[in-house]
């Protein structure tokens, strides 16, 4: 782009930036806090059909007024609010993948100094989440993309035609950019155009992801399209458990964490499996093995219990052999409890139990 381009571009950007600021002055003056400046022409990454990426702050629903698309020399303009509420609240908690435009947006215009310190404090909650070094806070973050991803996966079966199946895979392959980006506590600084670039100098990456990343862009069958982007799935949740293991302290069972937790296991499935595997009822034992292996797996994860995998036992035409099983996993829990010098609280009548409960 020469020099006489790139100056009539920034003029007719000026005067559009002046438009809305006349506009929000005029009309808008309680109801619009800030206009700030991202995208492509904040990091001078533009060219001559690059479109103008203002963020203008509405205090308000009425704000929203200000609005308007167009087309102008065959370069299409979205005048858009951005909510302190919604989309700065997740910017600053990293939340949203447009942490940019909270943290390096140019300001343009400010209603009252009190907006921008309004905005300071978003963007210094922002700044000190990512001063904090890899750990459990990132994970999770990253951790709700990943399961996004997995439902983008499931939803390429759904589907038959080439065109669907895709566009689930670019659910997938969005999904877990995000979660890489929230596993290296960043953010994405320049935009899709420079995805490829700024993934590469992430300090934690699957290996060969660029690879896998293109391939399921290359993909031309449904088949493709679904290996592919299972490929990456498994990639990047290799990555995550890998991590999760160097960078978040697990749990360990104590008096402190683990009281009850067997009482509730026996509370709430005990009596249920064995009733239900008793009866041959297929359907209430399969739902109460389900809600067994779900609390099992929080004990693992809230209190660093064993890990037990309680549905590879569940077998529709052997119901008994299952109820073995989950009596042999109660049995361990109770060893583990009584390890950490624990004592179920198990009464023979009322009394002793009106006794303890009024202590």
């Amino acid at each position: 782009m020469n020099d006489e381009i790139k100056k009539q571009l920034l003029n007719k950007n000026e005067k559009i930036i002046n438009m809305v600021i006349e506009r929000v002055k005029r009309d808008f003056p309680d109801d619009i806090a800030i206009i700030g400046l991202s995208g492509s022409f904040q990091t001078g990454d533009f060219h001559e059909k690059s479109d103008l990426d203002l963020i203008i702050i509405n205090n308000n629903d009425h704000g929203w007024k200000i609005s308007k698309c167009f087309i102008l020399d065959d370069v299409g303009y979205d005048i858009y609010c951005t909510p302190w509420d919604t989309r700065i609240k997740d910017q600053s908690t990293l939340e949203s993948n447009h942490a940019s435009c909270l943290l390096d947006m140019q300001i343009l215009y400010c209603g009252n100094p009190e907006y921008m310190d309004k905005l300071n404090k978003y963007r210094q909650n922002a700044l000190d989440i990512l001063a904090k070094p890899i750990g459990k806070e990132c994970l999770v973050r990253a951790k709700k993309n990943i399961d996004l991803a997995k439902q983008n996966y499931a939803e390429t079966f759904i589907h038959d035609d080439i065109g669907n199946v895709r566009f689930a895979a670019c659910g997938v392959v969005y999904n877990l950019i995000n979660a890489l980006v929230s596993m290296n506590n960043t953010y994405i600084k320049r935009g899709v155009k420079r995805y490829r670039e700024e993934l590469a100098s992430l300090e934690h990456l699957p290996e060969n992801f660029d690879t896998k990343y293109i391939s399921v862009i290359k993909a031309a069958s449904v088949d493709d399209v679904r290996n592919s982007s299972l490929n990456l799935i498994k990639s990047v949740i290799a990555l995550y458990d890998s991590m999760c293991e160097n960078f978040i302290e697990k749990p360990v069972p104590s008096k402190e964490n683990a009281v009850g937790t067997y009482e509730e296991l026996w509370c709430n499935y005990l009596n249920k499996v064995t009733l239900s595997c008793d009866s041959g009822d297929i359907s209430y034992a399969y739902n109460v093995a389900m809600g067994a292996q779900d609390y099992l797996d929080e004990m693992t994860s809230m209190i660093g219990a064993k890990k037990y995998n309680l549905m590879q036992y569940f077998d529709a035409n052997n119901l008994i052999m299952f109820k073995e099983a989950f009596l042999d996993i109660v049995g361990e829990y109770e060893k583990m409890y009584k390890k950490i010098n624990l004592k179920p609280e198990m009464y023979d009548n009322f009394e002793d139990v009106y006794k303890a409960f009024m202590n």
